[in-house]
């Protein structure tokens, strides 16, 4: 018997394509979206890496935890107010040399979405891969930046 490792997101992984399955078979049994989403990212994705955001005056930042991934491996993308992250791990190959004994680490496909405002500087977003690391960061666009307000004093 296989010893399985529990991982809560490959359970909400899991959840959520079901629930897609389940409208796409919906759309299409009634004639609704006949050409397809294009989720076929989301649909082979084995894991979600970790993320945070945050947001200073002039800008949003999305951080990903990408330890042993190649920055050719990675892909970003941004369609209709959603940045979507894709890529995969690869995983070593047994040789007569070396033998594995414990894989904890996840392998394979990953995809990661957020939406984003509308206040955007859309051709302005930029990333850097470093030390394991993925920095999106999204320039707010000038309406979107908090404005001080001046206190009259009378």
């Amino acid at each position: 018997m296989k010893l399985v490792r529990w991982n809560p997101m490959r359970d909400l992984v899991e959840i959520e394509r079901e629930f897609d399955r389940l409208f796409r078979n919906f759309d299409s049994r009634f004639g609704f979206n006949i050409a397809g989403n294009g989720n076929e990212d989301l649909e082979n994705a084995v894991w979600a890496p970790l993320s945070d955001i945050y947001e200073d005056n002039d800008n949003f930042v999305v951080r990903l935890d990408l330890p042993g991934v190649k920055k050719e491996d990675v892909k970003i993308s941004y369609d209709d107010g959603q940045l979507i992250i894709t890529g995969e791990r690869k995983q070593e190959k047994e040789t007569e040399n070396h033998k594995f004994h414990r894989v904890e680490r996840i392998y394979g496909k990953f995809y990661r979405s957020f939406v984003l405002p509308n206040k955007i500087k859309e051709g302005k977003i930029s990333a850097e891969f470093k030390d394991g690391q993925l920095t999106i960061t999204i320039p707010k666009a000038e309406e979107a930046k908090p404005k001080e307000i001046p206190i009259k004093v009378s």
